[in-house]
């Protein structure tokens, strides 16, 4: 295994949206082939409860990006962008990302494939370890289904906010009522040769060992 190339695989695997590519077509059997591989994933007492919801239909992608956006617009417009230190990563970094989630709220319509993860149960009256369970039998499969896109030159974002309107989205898709949608991802070929690294919060800062707060 080739672990420094494995890890800027890992390390530049970015949420694509104002470089995805919105008049390619994407080949069925991309989708396909990455659901293949993400369904290798861990899955919780080996349920395999997942599904993945593939759509193309420029009708129906129509009407989930008009719901998506609704739901971006007010959060929008009632979020009060957290204000980081000078010495925070995050500082300079959050005026191009709320650009770019806009720009994929404007343009979600155009974009050639959406894919739906879900997974079988409901968490709304779960206890911790139940909804941990389910969330932990999905999550996994879909993140390894972004790095198959990845390796075939496709880009996605993790996207939550037409969750906002899952009943609606259920309906439009016949989602049964016991199926938990968990995120969309916008698939389209990327624009450009490849992604860098992000700044993020050195990880050292962030671990604790034995103890919330103690670092090594």
């Amino acid at each position: 295994m080739d672990v420094a190339a494995l890890d800027h695989w890992l390390s530049t695997t970015r949420s694509v949206r104002k470089r995805l590519d919105l008049r390619r077509p994407v080949p069925p059997q991309l989708i396909e082939q990455s659901i293949e591989i993400a369904l290798q994933a861990p899955t919780g007492s080996n349920a395999q409860g997942w599904h993945f919801v593939v759509v193309t239909d420029a009708a129906k992608r129509a009407e989930i990006a008009r719901l998506y956006k609704q739901a971006f617009d007010a959060y929008e417009s009632r979020s009060e962008w957290t204000q980081y230190g000078s010495d925070d990563p995050r500082a300079q970094q959050m005026p191009r990302v709320i650009q770019s989630a806009r720009y994929l709220a404007d343009h979600l319509h155009e974009v050639p494939v959406f894919v739906i993860p879900c997974i079988q149960g409901r968490v709304e009256k779960a206890r911790v370890v139940e909804q941990a369970s389910v969330y932990g039998s999905i999550l996994p499969a879909a993140w390894s289904f972004m790095l198959a896109l990845r390796t075939r030159g496709l880009g996605t974002a993790w996207t939550t906010l037409h969750l906002v309107h899952e009943a609606e989205v259920a309906k439009l898709l016949g989602i049964p009522d016991a199926v938990t949608q968990v995120a969309l991802f916008p698939v389209a070929y990327f624009t450009g040769q490849d992604f860098r690294r992000a700044e993020r919060i050195p990880a050292a800062k962030l671990t604790y060992w034995n103890t919330w707060g103690a670092q090594r």
